[in-house]
């Protein structure tokens, strides 16, 4: 009598190739967690925040953070952009992360107009921001354009004190790494772009 094993050789074989197959192909196209690309490590800074406190890079770390650079008498990108940035804080708020794990991060690149009561006012009134994880920061105006280089952002100022700018949103990881720009002229990104790459440096 021909043993099971040599007389079913063949299929067998056939078979534990299939299986072999759909192990790999199992394997290659099942969804797995997306590391975000680190781009370079932020600069350092220190701002004052519109309570009146000092904000600086190392003081943040431990958190994501999102940064976005920008001035309150922009007629154009800055008010939309604001304006989903308050979305994202309450997506993250929806999450439990904002405040404790994930912070906000609008430096005004135009300090001289852009004081400490018009920011709250921006911050608060305009944009209904909630200040225990959304800090507007303001410092000096060339340092400020400096930093942005140091972002990957930029600005440039007129002759008429007109500001010509990058519309980037940048987030920031735990150790103070870029991982992520987002342009907020691309009608791609959503609050929920946003949020959901805020979200995964947090897994």
């Amino acid at each position: 009598m021909v043993p099971f094993a040599k007389r079913y050789s063949l299929q067998i074989f056939l078979f534990v190739l299939v299986l072999i197959f759909a192990i790999a192909a199992t394997w290659m196209y099942w969804p797995k967690k997306q590391e975000l690309p680190i781009e370079r490590n932020a600069p350092a800074f220190s701002m004052e925040n519109v309570d009146g406190s000092t904000v600086t890079l190392a003081g943040t770390n431990g958190k994501v953070r999102l940064f976005y650079f920008f001035f309150s008498h922009c007629t154009d990108v800055c008010p939309p952009t604001t304006y989903m940035l308050n979305e994202v804080q309450d997506l993250l708020k929806e999450k439990g992360v904002f405040g404790t794990e994930a912070n906000l991060i609008s430096v005004t690149f135009d300090p001289l107009r852009d004081t400490q009561e018009r920011l709250m006012t921006w911050a608060t009134e305009m944009n209904k921001a909630d200040l225990s994880g959304w800090y507007f920061l303001r410092g000096d105006e060339q340092q400020t354009a400096e930093l942005m280089k140091g972002f990957g952002s930029a600005v440039m100022k007129d002759n008429d004190g007109n500001f010509s700018h990058t519309n980037l949103v940048t987030l920031v990881d735990q150790e103070g790494r870029v991982r992520k720009y987002y342009n907020a002229n691309d009608l791609e990104i959503t609050a929920e772009t946003i949020a959901d790459g805020v979200m995964s440096l947090l897994k």
